[in-house]
């Protein structure tokens, strides 16, 4: 008896033939392997321009006002906590961690925050503080193999730059000033335990995405080019800093971070090198299901002009690092599978072969010890 075959199932159920015949249609037309440009640079201006206009958030540039809020000496290096301006409306803080003993400019890395549906903190998720909270160490633990690898980097002579993102730690939604009838379940939940309360928070914030994307969307503007930007000016931040050597900045982040890492690499030609962990994949290979991430990284049409592996190569044949953990649940390995090859393609295409590399590692959605030794590696390779 013949059988007839089940057709695979969707996260949008009927709706994925219809969405998948229109991404098929026309997409990444600017891709460098698309790209009808002979001359390189035509090809990085047409496409950073085009991205820039699809991510739509470009504020008049401010001046930092920078001040230092707090100093704490540890082993091998002083942690900063820093304030600056962002635009006209929104600060940030940071952790600026300096070496000890520095002679001369120094290379200089922004370690870049995940999401992980932990809103309370943002920079604290990978560099080290005082009094952490269960909570924390358990997230660091699960995720980092419990070392705040921003403190190792700063160690072995790195500057280190760990700002929060827009909606994380200093920049979180205040729900003082949320509408009170959004926030009546969240305040009853409070109990006044520090760990108990911040998982309460997190859960507020988790519901609210889509309210703020909705908003963010209605004002014209990405959620995702506002992260791109903050994360723009911690570099003019960095710049400002007269320990650092300009000409030796990197940048690295997990999941979101590494969504955050890829843009800013991308985009920005200040940095140098890039690391990209548990964040790579292409459009084609989440359509079906695997579209369960933040809102904060759907960018409108972007799929028709630059897939996430072609905003990874905007600044190419500098050096990337790629990290996938072939455990993830977040992407299908097919995906990973595809944007390593089309990085590959386009790095081979500049006869920059050595320059781009991806690593697999037999781990879930984590930037384990032995993926920050290989991150490592990578950055002393690369700026020192």
């Amino acid at each position: 008896m013949a059988t007839t075959a089940v057709a695979q199932k969707s996260d949008v159920g009927n709706f994925y033939p219809l969405l998948q015949s229109h991404a098929s249609e026309n997409n990444s037309s600017l891709s460098f392997l698309n790209s009808k440009h002979r001359n390189t640079e035509k090809w990085r201006k047409e496409a950073k321009s085009k991205l820039q206009e699809l991510l739509a958030y470009n504020p008049e540039p401010v001046p930092l006002q920078s001040e230092i809020i707090s100093t704490t000496k540890r082993d091998g290096y002083t942690q900063y906590l820093v304030r600056y301006n962002v635009s006209a409306h929104q600060k940030t803080e940071a952790f600026l961690l300096i070496p000890d003993n520095l002679s001369k400019p120094a290379p200089a890395v922004i370690a870049l925050h995940d999401h992980g549906g932990f809103y309370f903190f943002g920079k604290e998720k990978h560099s080290l503080t005082d009094d952490q909270p269960e909570v924390l160490q358990t997230y660091i633990e699960n995720l980092y193999e419990g070392r705040t690898y921003a403190d190792e980097l700063a160690k072995r002579g790195f500057i280190v730059l760990s700002p929060d993102a827009p909606y994380f730690g200093s920049q979180k939604l205040d729900p003082e000033q949320v509408s009170d009838d959004l926030t009546k379940n969240y305040r009853k939940q409070l109990t006044g335990d520090r760990s108990e309360d911040i998982k309460v928070y997190n859960k507020f914030a988790n519901g609210h995405e889509a309210a703020i994307n909705k908003t963010v969307l209605a004002a014209g503007t990405t959620w995702l080019g506002m992260i791109v930007q903050s994360d723009r000016v911690a570099i003019d931040y960095l710049l400002s800093r007269p320990e650092v050597d300009p000409e030796r900045i990197g940048c690295i982040g997990l999941s979101l971070g590494g969504l955050r890492s890829t843009y800013l690499f991308g985009l920005d030609a200040r940095v140098k090198t890039g690391i990209v962990a548990a964040f790579s994949t292409t459009f084609e290979h989440m359509l079906r299901n695997h579209t369960r991430h933040t809102w904060m990284m759907y960018v409108p049409r972007q799929n028709l002009y630059l897939d996430l592996p072609d905003v990874a190569s905007l600044n190419a044949p500098r050096p990337l690092l790629v990290m996938n953990c072939k455990q993830d649940k977040l992407f299908n390995p097919a995906g990973m599978e595809a944007a390593e090859h089309k990085l590959t393609a386009i790095y081979d295409k500049m006869k920059a072969t050595d320059k781009f590399k991806c690593n697999y590692y037999d781990v879930p959605h984590s930037m384990t010890i032995a993926m920050q030794e290989d991150a490592f590696e990578w950055l002393e390779k690369w700026l020192k």
